[in-house]
């Protein structure tokens, strides 16, 4: 049987979700800007959802303002700011996902940009913060918790750093919620992203939870939907499957934590048993489900196709940046070195793996380690 453990890249539909989005998808019918009772009902289930995803993440549903997904969020946050005149220069951490570099990078001479260094083990400190910033920064964006390493962030201790000079400040929460504790209100964000598929809803969907004081200038136009900042008739099968998984996530935290927290821990006992494996990060606190590790003088693709062909799902990084010949950016913020970060395996477990699974992982990469070695070995001997 085949074993996923690719869960951080995009996690499997939980039935109570699907359940939950058949009906609204078969017999409902009906616009939610309508002003009738075919367009109020969907309009409610609308609503519904918004006080689920608020509730996941200790915010006033009117905050929350549903998108098309994390990286359409991100794009709203980065792009609807750089047009306000008062938003002139930003600060991003250095392994942010590419939903937010590549938009900045876009920005040109409508927004200055600088990086946030992190340490060895992909942190970003106050210190660090605190040398990042400039007279003109206005706002300043760092992840929750990495999508490649797993790192998480002490957002309240940056968040108030920056709020003592006036910037506002965004986090990217796409992987944290429904993994950890996430609190919009107690960490002092004015801004966080979400994404429905990576806590068990469907794809296609995701929020921007804002301040209502922020800046912020809707990307489309054409509708008065979401608070005016997002234009088009809502999809309202995929929000409703989103305010699901996220009740569903709030209420099953704690117990789908410790669980893969367990598991986590079983395979980082087996890779510590393999002397050319180092696992990335170690000295951070990290996400609960996710491994991220090296294999000295491996490709890091190779390991991954090898993996499949036995029937393991796993990730060389991040899904969106899958295909590329470089080095992680992650990793190179991190001063890992290219060879080493090239031969780099992510493993994120879901709340149905099993410690069989992990055995089985553990297993497959020792087999395929050691068949490649011998035969790199028997090439050598007949040169």
């Amino acid at each position: 049987m085949a074993v996923y453990l690719d869960h951080n890249a995009t996690t499997p539909l939980h039935e109570d979700v699907l359940q939950a989005m058949l009906p609204v998808m078969q017999s409902m019918v009906g616009n939610p800007s309508s002003l009738h009772r075919f367009g109020r009902l969907q309009k409610d289930t609308i609503e519904g959802a918004r006080q689920q995803v608020a509730d996941l993440i200790d915010a006033h549903p009117e905050q929350v303002i549903f998108t098309s997904g994390g990286t359409e969020a991100n794009n709203l946050l980065l792009k609807g700011l750089a047009v306000s005149a008062d938003i002139n220069r930003i600060a991003l951490s250095k392994v942010e996902h590419m939903s937010l570099l590549e938009p900045a990078a876009e920005l040109g001479d409508q927004c200055a940009v600088d990086f946030i260094a992190v340490d060895k083990d992909g942190r970003v400190t106050a210190q660090l913060l605190e040398q990042a910033l400039r007279p003109d920064t206005r706002l300043v964006s760092v992840m929750s918790a990495n999508n490649e390493t797993g790192v998480i962030q002490d957002i309240r201790v940056l968040a108030e750093l920056a709020g003592r000079q006036d910037i506002w400040f965004h986090t990217d929460a796409s992987q944290a919620a429904g993994k950890i504790e996430v609190s919009f209100k107690d960490w002092g964000v004015h801004a966080m992203t979400l994404s429905s598929h990576k806590l068990y809803g469907p794809p296609g969907v995701g929020a921007l939870v804002v301040d209502k004081r922020l800046p912020l200038h809707a990307l489309l136009h054409g509708g008065v939907q979401e608070h005016r900042l997002r234009a088009g008739t809502e999809n309202v099968p995929a929000i409703a499957g989103f305010g699901v998984a996220a009740e569903l996530a709030r209420k099953e935290l704690s117990e789908r934590a410790a669980y893969t927290l367990k598991l986590r821990k079983a395979l980082e006992q087996g890779l510590a048993q393999i002397p050319s494996v180092t696992v990335f990060a170690q000295g951070a606190q990290r996400l609960p489900n996710t491994v991220q590790f090296g294999v000295q003088g491996f490709d890091g693709e190779t390991l991954l196709m090898q993996l499949d062909r036995m029937g393991i799902a796993v990730s060389s990084g991040s899904a969106c940046t899958s295909g590329k010949t470089e080095p992680s950016h992650v990793l190179r913020a991190m001063g890992v070195a290219d060879e080493l970060a090239l031969s780099s395996v992510r493993v994120s477990f879901g709340k149905d793996n099993t410690i069989a699974d992990v055995e089985k992982l553990l297993q497959a990469l020792g087999e395929i380690i050691d068949t490649i070695s011998k035969s790199a070995v028997m090439m050598a001997a007949t040169v």
